[in-house]
């Protein structure tokens, strides 16, 4: 039976998937493969943010190479869009040069875009985006999450109104004509991808991970994440940057937000795994990386039933 050229880690945030996809990458230059990890975060993109974003420390890097991390600046805006065509473009080079593909995130449009080919919407005249940025400036993304629920309210019901880009992005679509319901079977959940892959979903017992995401916390405050998010700020942070979770409540000086906005971000993280065609789910409360990667290369050898 052949092996998926590329195997797929995704799971909430917390849970330790860099962790896994080490200890994975460890078993897998055993059998005399050549892993390298291709982030799928939306944010772990950004230059200044690593802490913030959760990227691979130094050490962790040394024992695996990690790709599309850290490479724009904290100003630049950037898309799920662009993000494909470099995925892409990384997967495809690592797999005709012999390599195995480890595809890590937790942001999940972002996964199924390294995995598949999205039908994407176009990006908006700079004219439009210029005129909704000038007002997101001027009256702030509540104000206009109001005029996103007038024009579209089923659209406004599915964005938090604090959520700036979603809501510039909604009101930018709308004005090109291509905001419409998502269908009930979304392309997003559908079971083809580019390459065989092996997807796994990570997942732990609740408590357990909220409390390691608090702790997470408390050690990126420790590590400096303040100062971080300030020099970001201060850099003129895009849009796109300003998501990264924290970012404006570090700003306000409030962790606790922090806390609950990751906590909550993890559960829908687990809601949107669980849509996913073809995950093998691995609950990993309690247990070392060696042992969930062990898990993993049965899977990937076809030990499980594959």
């Amino acid at each position: 039976m052949s092996r998926p050229d590329v195997i797929a880690l995704f799971g909430p945030t917390g849970v330790g998937k860099t962790d896994v996809a080490i200890a994975l990458a460890g078993a897998l230059r055993g059998l005399g493969e050549n892993p390298v990890a291709v982030s799928a975060d939306a944010l772990q993109v950004y230059a200044g943010l690593e802490t913030l974003t959760g990227v691979a420390g130094s050490d962790q890097r040394a024992l695996l190479e990690h790709r599309l991390v850290s490479f724009l600046p904290v100003d630049a805006e950037f898309s799920v869009g662009q993000y494909a065509e470099l995925a892409h473009a990384e997967i495809d080079s690592l797999v005709a040069d012999g390599g195995r593909p480890i595809v890590v995130g937790g942001t999940g449009l972002y996964l199924r875009a390294a995995l598949t080919e999205l039908q994407l919407r176009p990006a908006p005249p700079a004219e439009i985006r210029s005129r909704w940025m000038s007002e997101l400036d001027r009256h702030g993304s509540p104000a206009l999450h109001a005029v996103l629920a007038q024009r579209a309210p089923w659209a406004a019901e599915q964005i938090e109104p604090a959520d700036r880009q979603r809501v510039v992005r909604a009101l930018e679509l709308l004005d090109i004509g291509e905001l419409e319901p998502a269908p009930e079977e979304s392309e997003l959940w559908a079971n083809h991808v580019r390459r065989p892959t092996l997807l796994i979903g990570l997942t732990m017992e609740r408590d357990q991970l909220y409390a390691r995401i608090d702790a997470r916390v408390e050690w990126m405050l420790a590590a400096g994440v303040l100062d971080e998010v300030r020099r970001a700020n201060a850099a003129g942070a895009s849009i796109t940057a300003r998501r990264a979770l924290g970012f404006e409540d570090l700003l306000a000086s409030d962790v606790d937000a922090m806390k609950r906005r990751t906590r909550n971000y993890a559960r829908r993280q687990l809601t949107w795994m669980r849509k996913l065609a073809g995950v093998r789910e691995i609950d990993v409360t309690g247990r070392e990386p060696e042992g969930i990667a062990g898990e993993v290369m049965a899977l990937w050898s076809g030990e499980n039933g594959m």
